[in-house]
């Protein structure tokens, strides 16, 4: 699901790289419009915030962190018990 909060400094500093560029060709008039055509088509990608991102890297380093211990755990209960 696209995030609402897009990363609007890398959209501005790579609309400023093109508008720098269109502005030397006979093109220049696009740059006008080329911010929001930007903003408009990475909106439709599938991309996350990188807080989330984070968040998610956190949750699944401690769902990895509870297999290895259940795995250790069902591993030591499965030993058959030693003779008395």
């Amino acid at each position: 699901m696209p995030t609402p909060t897009m990363n609007t400094k890398f959209i501005d500093e790579l609309n400023a790289r093109i508008v720098s560029f269109l502005q030397q060709t006979p093109v220049a008039e696009v740059g006008q419009n080329l911010k929001v055509l930007l903003a408009s088509s990475l909106s439709k990608l599938d991309l996350v915030s990188r807080e989330e991102f984070d968040v998610q890297t956190q949750v699944l380093a401690r769902t990895r962190e509870k297999l290895a211990s259940l795995e250790a755990r069902m591993a030591e209960l499965e030993r058959p018990a030693a003779p008395d």
